[in-house]
């Protein structure tokens, strides 16, 4: 008897322990099922309040391991400017990223969060990362390859601060310099804006030739999520005022604003974020048709959808004052996470309280939650949820900034060489007797990059590790040259000193949206007085450091030779490359150069085309032993 009860002892501890064996094996958690098995099984465990959870994605200042675990928020972001620390290091970045996701690791069913970040010209709002030149320069690249390389690098930086996601490439149109998001734009043609998506790749990997179109996809743990931004007109609002509205027939915002969102799908894009803007005066943030019906049900896109920064606060005006109707617009037109990212209660708790109303049916949510669960398990995120410091080298590494060098010297647009083609200013001999530099922008690494550099707007001074033009050209003279630089110098002072020749770099400061706009389009003072003053009594080059075209042509009689070098970055190397013949110019346009802003907006195509310099300019040198 007693033998027999020890026996049925033994099997029934043999059974639960299989129960329990088979009642722990959750199919999610097995990266050998299928991605659509592991995010229906998840479904089916998860609750109404940790599928919101997913659905929010908040600021870095306000979250930490408890807020992940208690509200199982899906998402965490770094506003423009906001950092662990003050140049803070990859580790410390690190650190801080995975504090978070042990928070969410931690919650019921374990699901892990994703980090985003802007980088848009690099890992820029990180202390010492390279940060290449923005957009509106790689369009006058005309090269797409470069373009993916780019990609690849920044993918590695950012990882290197433990960070999976970055909200980039913007491909937008920009049709209206006035804009103030213009350098963020590759070029006023969808064509090169098109071939430029090729940044996407680079950050994501080569889609497989056998995936699905419009379905995302990562190629392991040195790539990272992209986010094709802002879908859909942002690049052509009225006067080029940002947020503002886009007119166009459905036609005009095809033809023109969409077809690159065509190639970021095909591509494999993770993530689509929604416009500020309007179109024919309905919100992005609320238009049904244009996201639910076009972007997901025509163009098949399966990633999920992100609103922009408070974006569906700014659905009414003035901002967040009905959030109930501004939540129900948002999540029913077809968002599937929302920036928030402060008030996480009070979204999370909006939510719960339409869906559980009815406002909202659960099929909605259930579309969001499984788009956003794509995204991870395609990312690799569960098996792969903790960063390590292995990746921490790539930060401005070497390899990088010569990539970014070499992105500077095929930017550069040569708008003037001389009164003639026989008698080129450019390029300049290394060996002169003494040579002045003048020029706001010549020894300023934050003029150089411009906005969305460290901090959102960008900010005036050496604020990072790199290259200004001044050093570059000293570091490329000959060792005899005297080398002066003088910020502002007078017309006297520019007369009595005998300079051989004189390099002003002037242009725009550092500014993003909206701060951005411009009606006037003017170089910052003092650029125009150094400009009369050095040019008027010297030989000079200008160099210009602006985001976009500008007011130009009053000085451009006394100016010998003109340089569009956009925003450059951290590597200003690659100017003096060029300005001294190691290089040739090779960059080309990427939007109408405008006389006078009265012109504006004014676009390659119109009927009324009367440019300064057109479309697609840009004179050639050729590399030269330049003594």
């Amino acid at each position: 008897m007693e033998r027999s009860s020890i026996f049925l002892m033994g099997i029934l501890v043999m059974c639960c322990g299989a129960a329990m064996a088979e009642e722990e094996y959750m199919k999610y958690k097995d990266p050998k099922q299928p991605i659509n098995i592991r995010i229906k099984d998840l479904m089916s465990r998860m609750t109404l309040k940790e599928k919101i959870g997913q659905m929010t994605q908040i600021e870095r200042s306000v979250a930490s391991t408890e807020v992940m675990k208690k509200y199982y928020i899906g998402s965490v972001l770094s506003g423009g400017g906001s950092v662990p620390a003050k140049q803070a290091s990859a580790e410390t970045w690190v650190d801080m990223v995975n504090d978070f996701q042990k928070g969410s690791l931690s919650s019921r069913l374990g699901i892990p969060m994703i980090y985003g970040i802007d980088a848009v010209h690099g890992h820029n709002n990180v202390y010492k990362a390279t940060i290449f030149p923005h957009n509106v320069g790689l369009g006058a690249t005309r090269d797409p390859v470069l373009a993916k390389k780019i990609g690849a690098a920044t993918a590695l930086e950012v990882r290197a601060t433990g960070i999976p996601y970055a909200f980039a490439p913007c491909i937008a149109v920009c049709r209206d310099p006035r804009w103030g998001r213009c350098y963020e734009s590759y070029s006023e043609d969808h064509k090169i804006v098109r071939a430029m998506t090729e940044l996407i790749p680079g950050l994501q990997g080569d889609v497989p030739s056998n995936s699905r179109k419009g379905v995302p996809f990562l190629a392991g743990k040195q790539k990272i999520a992209a986010c094709a931004k802002h879908y859909v007109g942002d690049g052509g609002t009225t006067e080029g005022i940002n947020e503002n509205n886009t007119v166009t027939s459905m036609h005009g915002l095809l033809s023109l604003h969409m077809p690159a969102y065509y190639d970021s799908i095909i591509k494999g894009v993770a993530t689509v974020m929604i416009s500020y803007s309007s179109w024919n005066g309905i919100k992005m943030h609320a238009n049904h048709g244009l996201i639910t019906g076009y972007l997901k049900n025509t163009l098949h896109f399966r990633g999920f959808v992100i609103s922009d920064w408070q974006g569906i606060d700014r659905i009414t005006s003035p901002p967040h004052a009905n959030y109930t109707q501004s939540i129900m617009a948002g999540v029913s037109a077809g968002l599937d996470m929302i920036m928030v990212p402060y008030n996480y209660t009070q979204f999370i708790d909006g939510l719960t309280f339409l869906v559980k109303n009815k406002f909202i049916p659960m099929t909605r949510i259930d579309d969001a939650v499984k788009r956003i669960l794509r995204v991870k398990f395609v990312m690799g995120l569960f098996e792969n949820p903790l960063a390590d410091y292995s990746m921490a080298k790539y930060l401005g590494s070497q390899e990088h900034r010569e990539l970014a060098r070499e992105a500077v010297r095929k930017s550069l647009v040569l708008l003037k060489n001389g009164e003639s083609a026989d008698k080129p200013v450019l390029p300049f001999p290394k060996k002169a007797s003494k040579i002045l530099i003048a020029g706001s922008h010549a020894d300023n690494i934050g003029n150089q990059c411009g906005g969305w550099t460290i901090e959102w707007q960008g900010i005036s001074g050496n604020i990072t590790v790199g290259t200004t033009i001044l050093t570059a050209i000293k570091n490329t003279v000959d060792p005899k040259t005297k080398v002066v630089y003088k910020e502002n110098p007078d017309a006297a002072y520019v007369k009595s000193n005998k300079f051989s020749y004189a390099i002003v770099v002037v242009g725009e400061p550092p500014y993003s949206e909206t701060d951005g706009d411009s009606l006037n389009l003017t170089i910052t003072d003092p650029g125009p007085s150094t400009i009369t003053n050095v040019c008027g009594s010297v030989k000079c080059v200008v160099i210009l450091i602006t985001g976009r075209p500008v007011v130009i042509q009053p000085y451009i009689n006394n100016i010998d030779a003109l340089v569009a070098a956009w925003l450059p970055g951290t590597e200003g190397q690659g100017v003096a490359d060029v300005l001294f013949g190691d290089y040739g110019f090779t960059g080309k346009l990427p939007r109408t150069w405008f006389k006078t802003v009265d012109q504006l907006p004014m676009n390659v195509g119109d009927r009324h085309y009367d440019p300064l310099y057109p479309f697609g300019f840009g004179l050639a040198t050729k590399p030269t032993k330049a003594t």
